[in-house]
């Protein structure tokens, strides 16, 4: 059994770093204060069996309109177990993130997880811009 809890004070930061910074293909070489000052910013979902935490995800979001998913990780020692539908589900289903008019995210290898929660393709991807700063990660 998995729990998935927004309390900020559970997270391993140590271990959310280390898979960002590491790991993870978006976030290689990420720092710890820019890890600490994201998390202190956002909604943070933290998934733990018997207290050890195993994934990760924070959504960025005005509580109204909008909220942008993002750094959504679970441990591969773990993957393959539906931690990470439970994870995105629980997000989806989040009290505060009911009604909002548009959600988002990134992915370059995850379209189909995502895809059984209702995402899609940008139906106008012309009309998205973006400022890509390079020399921050």
């Amino acid at each position: 059994m998995i729990e998935i809890s927004t309390n900020k004070q559970k997270l391993d930061i140590q271990l959310i770093h280390n898979y960002l910074s590491n790991e993870s293909y978006w976030a290689k070489g990420r720092s710890l204060e820019t890890v600490q000052r994201s998390i202190e910013n956002s909604l943070c979902f933290g998934v733990y069996h018997e207290n050890r935490q195993l994934g990760f995800a924070r959504v960025i979001t005005d509580y109204a309109v909008f909220a942008w998913l993002l750094d959504v990780f679970i441990l591969p020692e773990y993957q393959g177990k539906g931690y990470g539908k439970k994870l995105v589900k629980a997000i989806i289903t989040h009290p505060d993130l009911q009604g909002l008019r548009r959600w988002g995210l990134g992915t370059d290898d995850a379209h189909e997880l995502y895809k059984q929660f209702g995402f899609t393709s940008l139906q106008k991807p012309e009309n998205m811009m973006e400022i890509l700063n390079k020399t921050r990660i």
